[in-house]
């Protein structure tokens, strides 16, 4: 299981956000290239970067920090956030951007995921953010009545890399990532599961990698690492260890 340190970009800031509320961020470093670096010294093996900005506004906004990043560290890297077309991903990609992460976009018009696995085999992986169990979009600013699994299930056979499952109500909380949910999902699809949302001690680690046989290959961690509540070196040493 990979564990996976998130650089969340504000203002071409390093933030943490409560739930998913703006006005709820605290600024942990306004060098994200030099955070970047931090993570990946301490054994990084992917970087998982949200354009917080990009997500509200349905377009990049970040696009400075983000190549600061890219520049700054080898391993590769993950992005989402106002990914809504087929240029964005273009230009992301050929940025050095490793892999796209389609949110609000995959829950509109999955037929947009689907073109964009054909075009980009392997670099293509869906977000679902969850608030009770239901589907929220446009920067987690709108619930729907889709569930997560049902959501999902869409996606199969399109050649998506994974599903990024975030729990809304624990992100940012450090109250422990939903299990049964994240569990639930996995084992209701055939595309891997990357948890997010909650981590918040090395005893959720030792959890998630319980139903890591369920699907579940990588896990999220951005508020319990930058605050210490976590240390990343070793979390990644436990989860070689269960190798």
């Amino acid at each position: 299981m990979l564990i996976i340190p998130a650089i969340d970009l504000k203002d071409g800031k390093c933030v943490r956000l409560e739930q998913g509320l703006m006005d709820r961020d605290t600024v942990f470093s306004d060098n994200p290239g030099e955070q970047a670096r931090k993570w990946e010294a301490q054994g990084a093996e992917l970087l998982h970067i949200v354009d917080l900005d990009g997500a509200f506004a349905g377009e990049p906004k970040n696009r400075g920090a983000i190549e600061a990043i890219l520049k700054s560290i080898e391993i590769p890297t993950q992005l989402g956030g106002g990914i809504r077309d087929i240029g964005t991903i273009e230009a992301y990609l050929e940025l050095g951007i490793g892999r796209v992460i389609i949110g609000t976009a995959a829950q509109r018009n999955p037929e947009f995921v689907k073109e964009a696995c054909k075009l980009f085999p392997d670099r293509v992986v869906v977000g679902i953010d969850a608030k009770n169990g239901m589907v929220a979009v446009q920067g987690w600013g709108e619930v729907t009545d889709v569930t997560a699994v049902e959501l999902a299930e869409k996606f199969e056979g399109f050649g998506v890399s994974a599903i990024v499952y975030t729990d809304i109500s624990r992100d940012g909380m450090l109250q422990g990532p939903n299990i049964e949910a994240t569990k639930a999902l996995a084992e209701a699809i055939s595309i891997p599961v990357i948890a997010s949302g909650g981590l918040s001690s090395i005893k959720d680690i030792e959890k998630l990698l319980v139903i890591e046989s369920s699907g579940v290959t990588g896990v999220i961690t951005g508020k319990a690492i930058y605050t210490g509540a976590i240390n990343l070196a070793e979390a990644i040493k436990i989860t070689k260890s269960n190798q």
